[in-house]
């Protein structure tokens, strides 16, 4: 999310900046065109590899720089928090068949407990392929999520600064937008994602599993599709649409913390690395996250319950039983929800949730910084290597 000095909006006000004087990034119009190039120093070899690399990567164009680093700051990500959102899935969704079965009269012990006991729960039943069930749809649904959020948030910044001249509320509209694209496009592939997630290869004598079973990604939109017909892949967008107001909060809150701490915005870093800097990224990381998660979290709920039901009327739903779909809308499931479980079950899970959010989040925006800090030293380099060709050539 590099960002051009020259079309950045004025700093917010210099009270919320302690000692500071100003963003530095908003501010410092001089260092326009700050060097980023540590990688062609003159002092140290280059192999015959790198150079070719520093060459092409003149031909990626800059629009391409923020999508790129997104989906690799997401995919990095999904493999390392991947175990913790499975037991979160399961965490939030078992409530509602623990419900559906007390509604019937029969009795439902809680399988999954704490993120602990889940993960030996897991562990046991269906080994280390448990931990990492929806994974492909999660490393599938990341490029796109990231490429579109990222690029689109990007360039929608200016326009609604210059319409509303107000700094946080341009990053609270570009958050709000980039994010309504970018899960109306991969709502289907969550849903998928999630469903496997919440399945399980066993069953146990109570019953508490999911009425699906999906071998793979293709085999769970297939079946999907074929029982279910094609809104089942946008089972919870509302929620999920509610759910923006976590991006909304998060990432205004990134650029603030990171400008305050570091002096540099999103993408930009110092021409010397230093340890303090990527200290800073990840303090304001924590800190938004944190924020963010814990202020939005029962749209999560919400989204996880509607997802993982299936809308078969009249057949099947996620508890095994034959009967119609138990939760239909947002408002009824809200009600549905507190007057079964309590305000508690809108928090189902919140510490896993947190346990995975943090780290997640510290992965991909460290990624991200760092694949934005290779690209700018690769073109730099590149650039300085064509310009001594055309001297040795002139």
């Amino acid at each position: 999310m590099s960002l051009d000095r020259a079309t950045l909006p004025p700093s917010p006000p210099n009270s919320l900046l302690s000692d500071r004087e100003q963003y530095a990034t908003f501010s410092d119009s001089s260092s326009t065109n700050r060097s980023y190039n540590t990688m062609a120093s003159s002092d140290k070899p280059v192999s015959a590899f790198t150079r070719r690399l520093q060459v092409y990567s003149l031909s990626l164009p800059k629009a391409w720089e923020s999508p790129l680093s997104g989906a690799g700051a997401g995919l990095a990500s999904g493999i390392v928090t991947c175990p913790l959102d499975v037991i979160k899935t399961k965490l939030q969704a078992q409530g509602g068949w623990k419900a559906s079965r007390r509604s019937t009269g029969q009795q439902s012990k809680q399988l999954y407990h704490g993120v602990v006991g889940s993960a030996r729960t897991i562990f046991k039943e269906e080994g280390v392929r448990g931990l990492y069930r929806g994974l492909g749809p999660m490393l599938l649904g990341y490029l796109p999520t990231w490429a579109v959020y990222l690029t689109i948030y990007e360039k929608s910044r200016q326009p609604y600064y210059e319409m509303c001249e107000n700094w946080w509320l341009a990053r609270c509209y570009a958050s709000l937008t980039a994010g309504a694209c970018s899960t109306v496009l991969t709502n289907p592939i969550w849903v998928i994602k999630t469903r496997l997630m919440s399945q399980s290869n066993r069953s146990t004598s109570d019953g508490k599993r999911v009425g699906f079973n999906y071998a793979n990604t293709w085999d769970a939109a297939r079946q999907m599709y074929k029982a279910e017909g094609i809104r089942s892949f946008y089972s919870g967008l509302t929620p999920a649409i509610l759910g923006l107001t976590h991006v909304a909060v998060q990432f205004p809150l990134y650029e603030f913390f990171k400008t305050y701490f570091t002096g540099y915005g999103i993408g930009e870093h110092p021409a010397e690395d230093h340890g303090s800097t990527w200290v800073g990224i990840s303090a304001a990381t924590f800190l938004s996250k944190i924020c963010a998660s814990t202020a939005t979290y029962p749209h999560e709920v919400l989204r996880t319950r509607l997802q993982t039901q299936q809308r078969n009327y009249g057949v099947t739903s996620s508890d095994g039983m034959q009967q119609n779909s138990k939760y239909n809308g947002l408002l009824k499931t809200c009600k549905l929800m507190l007057r079964e479980e309590g305000w508690r079950g809108f928090y189902a899970g919140l510490g896993t949730n947190l346990i995975r959010a943090v780290p997640s989040a510290m992965t991909t925006m460290l990624t991200y910084e760092l694949l934005q800090r290779t690209l700018h030293d690769l073109k730099d380099a590149g650039e300085k290597q064509k310009k001594d060709q055309e001297a040795f050539a002139g």
